[in-house]
């Protein structure tokens, strides 16, 4: 493995390891891996191959190993006529990842968090989260034979709570301040050893690189314009965009796409920081959203997700309830269904072509964070055409 540091995303200070919080001691910002500056793709058959054995060269200081994958990533990008003429762009692509194993993205980040924590010495792994991350850790941990720690708030519903107690985590419901949870849980973590993956923590947003990767070949590294993700905490869309950089940085891209984080307009304190002109979120008061997956109202990583898109030229988009419903019955049309917080990327596209944002020509990738299967009670909020018949009347219904 090789030597790394962990660097302040705000005031540049320099780390060589993790730090109690996965923050900066001086600012409290987050931390993130000092960048890639060169590597190459490992050819051979994806079929054979996991995902960290192809892109290996990226992450030189994780002891890789296949014994722990469950098949994460090499999800489908697929390209929709239909959607891109309704929307009136040049070409709209959904990058689904509700093929990881546990139907969300956030596989990609756990198997880089629990190699971290294994490469530590960790025997414990945990994380706080009430849905796509909570069962992602939960199934790790149990093909890595750790023992996991899953907290969760008070009121979650059976819909999310089975399907994490299904992999027999040590499953905590917390009556209490959920806000106050994750700092919580990674001070817990430092007194008890276990290693919490939460989600900004500096190798989880790590294994979110692999997705920019994979759009990148899968585009035959003819980059996107913009790339369009749901976001919560904030770490996915700076996985994807550093993922990004550092192909650029070894000559396999020539530049990088304008990153648009899209929130729901019913908790969005990324986007109203962005759109007042500030530069730090603030918290969000009295969230209400179908999007409950991107349902933060104060993410650990919001204020690096505005410096980030400083940087990048990109944007934050907000969108309600209505149009992020209509999006996820237009994306079952093409056969994709997402989770409410997935379809806010296509209602975001939407949006911003009918504002004349999206221009004709522009190649567009939208991040399908989830499966729709994580949340059937949104099904409810749709108008869905069910027939019932008796057998004898079958052939005239047909």
């Amino acid at each position: 493995m090789k030597d790394f540091h962990l660097i302040c995303t705000n005031c540049g200070a320099v780390y060589e390891g993790e730090t109690e919080n996965s923050k900066c001691k001086i600012c409290n910002e987050p931390l993130e891996l000092e960048e890639i500056r060169d590597g190459k793709i490992v050819q051979g058959n994806i079929l054979s191959q996991s995902i960290l054995n192809r892109y290996g060269e990226f992450y030189p200081y994780l002891q890789l190993s296949d014994e722990i994958s469950i098949g994460e990533g090499f999800t489908s990008l697929v390209y929709s006529e239909t959607l891109t003429e309704s929307c009136g762009i040049g070409s709209l692509y959904f990058k689904n990842e509700s093929e990881n194993p546990t139907w969300s993205f956030k596989d990609r980040g756990t198997i880089t968090g629990v190699m971290r924590a294994k490469d530590l010495g960790y025997k414990k792994i945990g994380t706080v989260s009430t849905g796509n991350m909570a069962t992602s850790v939960a199934a790790y941990g149990a093909m890595a034979g750790m023992e996991t720690v899953v907290l969760v708030k008070k009121e979650i519903a059976d819909e999310k709570l089975k399907p994490i107690a299904i992999y027999n985590p040590k499953l905590i419901k917390v009556d209490g301040d959920y806000s106050k949870l994750y700092d919580e849980s990674l001070k817990l973590g430092n007194e008890k050893g276990i290693y919490f993956i939460n989600s900004d923590v500096p190798f989880r947003v790590e294994g979110y690189k692999t997705i920019a990767f994979e759009i990148c070949e899968q585009l035959n590294f003819n980059v996107p314009d913009y790339v369009i993700v749901p976001t919560s905490a904030g770490g996915d869309i700076r996985g994807i965009e550093k993922g990004f950089r550092e192909f650029r940085n070894a000559g396999l891209i020539d530049r990088i796409p304008k990153m648009i984080a899209v929130q729901s307009s019913g908790c969005s304190p990324i986007y109203k920081a962005f759109d007042d002109g500030r530069m730090e979120i603030e918290r969000f008061q009295n969230p209400n959203t179908i999007a409950h997956a991107i349902e933060n109202p104060y993410p650990p990583s919001g204020n690096q997700v505005l410096r980030m898109l400083k940087r990048n030229g990109g944007i934050v988009v907000s969108v309600g309830d209505d149009e992020i419903l209509k999006a996820q019955k237009e994306m079952a049309s093409i056969g994709i269904f997402g989770q409410p917080a997935s379809a806010t990327s296509l209602a975001a596209v939407k949006k911003l072509s009918s504002q004349g944002y999206l221009k004709e020509d522009d190649r567009v990738v939208c991040i399908v964070t989830a499966s729709g299967l994580k949340y059937t009670a949104a099904l409810d909020k749709h108008d869905l055409d069910i027939i019932e018949v008796k057998l004898e009347n079958l052939k005239e219904v047909i």
